[in-house]
């Protein structure tokens, strides 16, 4: 079955279209078919959202502060009989009820340029040149440090990190050659080792190298890089230099880049909180 989604936004669309496919990805057998509408700021650009929704009908998923724009998707959508779901208006009630007070109603106020944002910005810029083991001098400024063998998803988790605004670098682990010596005697980052079966591995591999032939770039990779003997031991030699650090370890076989990403900053998070309870503990008494 194919489901038409209109999602509609006054701002990036980002929010809208995140729900909508955690929403849909709860359903067998239904394909969506995604029409994003961001910028949506104008009575006229509301009129042409729903004349495709009259042409596609579906469901209608919005993301819209100002109340007579609200009106005019609202009442066009019961004229043409689709759902029409504001996903944000249970949040706002419920925050109104606790903290007692009314929501602004200002439009993409959650992509400020505040201090926020520029420390996004800052991570970004970390991961970029720190990405791959390069510039491990300062790696004790890093929040998070990745370490894993070739095509464990550190790059694509640290990007997703980044994004959360933290300051995140990856190291990888290559058979008999050793790892930066800035890496062992870190103080300040948490160290996380990123781990995966060796059979889709393998597969990530192979799948690699050919986008690589496709896309006419010259291969300087060993032989054995997806020989599955050879990956089982460089598996192996990675475990191992995780035990000897005492580094957490996630498998990420089976796991998303997003779900790994969750699983680093659940990891980040304790440890934090640890450090806090800790210093908490540790002060002085006031005078």
């Amino acid at each position: 079955m194919r489901l038409h989604m209109h999602l509609v936004s006054d701002s990036t669309g980002e929010t809208v279209t995140t729900v909508a496919r955690a929403g849909i990805s709860q359903f067998d057998g239904v394909i969506p078919v995604e029409h994003v509408w961001s910028f949506v700021r104008s009575p006229a650009q509301v009129e042409q959202v729903l004349s495709m929704v009259k042409a596609l009908p579906g469901v209608v998923i919005y993301t819209m502060v100002s109340p007579d724009l609200r009106k005019i998707l609202d009442d066009g959508c019961r004229e043409l009989k689709v759902p029409c779901v504001p996903i944000l208006d249970g949040v706002f009630k419920a925050l109104s009820g606790v903290l007692g007070a009314e929501t602004r109603q200002q439009i993409g106020r959650q992509h400020a340029m505040d201090d926020g944002y520029f420390s996004r910005i800052e991570a970004m810029d970390f991961m970029l040149q720190h990405d791959d083991g390069q510039c491990p001098w300062d790696l004790n400024e890093a929040d998070i440090v990745l370490v894993g063998v070739s095509r464990a998803s550190k790059t694509p988790t640290c990007i997703y990190l980044a994004n959360r605004g933290l300051k995140t670098a990856n190291v990888p682990v290559v058979m008999d050659c050793p790892l930066p010596k800035e890496l062992e005697s870190l103080t300040k980052p948490l160290v996380v080792g990123l781990t995966i079966n060796p059979e889709p591995l393998v597969q990530i591999r192979g799948n690699r190298l050919k986008q690589m032939e496709r896309g006419g770039a010259p291969l300087r990779l060993s032989d054995d890089y997806t020989e599955l003997e050879r990956v089982r031991a460089e598996l192996v030699y990675a475990r191992r230099l995780f035990a000897r650090f005492d580094w957490p370890v996630i498998d990420v076989t089976r796991r998303s880049v997003e779900e790994t990403a969750a699983a680093v900053f659940q990891l980040y998070q304790g440890r934090v909180g640890r450090t806090a309870a800790r210093l908490s503990v540790d002060a002085p008494p006031p005078a």
